[in-house]
């Protein structure tokens, strides 16, 4: 658990497109195996610290001839950005992918001194 004592606590949040493969032909779309997406995002402003980061599929958009198989998650997460993650494997085709996320932590006062 974190805990924030006397701290301002920011909240960014987006909804991002990570793929969208049904048109194009991409992998995600007609190929098997293991496939993976990553999308950067950048937050509207840095965080003082390495800020709490929950992702969730806002769409997705699947063949139903096969298993729905998803793994999602938030990677090289830092006080500027992370990288959304999209993962599949086996026969399962992924038209597109939207992915919303929330950001929670700790961010700058306009009363905060620097010392330098």
């Amino acid at each position: 658990m974190r805990k924030y004592v006397g701290s301002l606590i920011g909240v960014d949040q987006g909804n991002e497109e990570v793929f969208s493969d049904f048109a194009s032909g991409g992998d995600m779309w007609t190929g098997a195996g293991s496939r993976e997406r990553r999308k950067k995002v950048k937050f509207s402003e840095q965080f003082r610290s390495i800020p709490t980061v929950q992702v969730g599929l806002s769409l997705w958009d699947m063949d139903s001839g096969a298993n729905v198989r998803a793994d999602i998650s938030a990677d090289n997460v830092s006080e500027t950005g992370f990288d959304l993650v999209f993962r599949t494997w086996s026969d399962t085709r992924v038209a597109r992918v939207r992915m919303a996320w929330m950001a929670i932590g700790e961010v700058a006062s306009d009363d905060d001194w620097e010392l330098y």
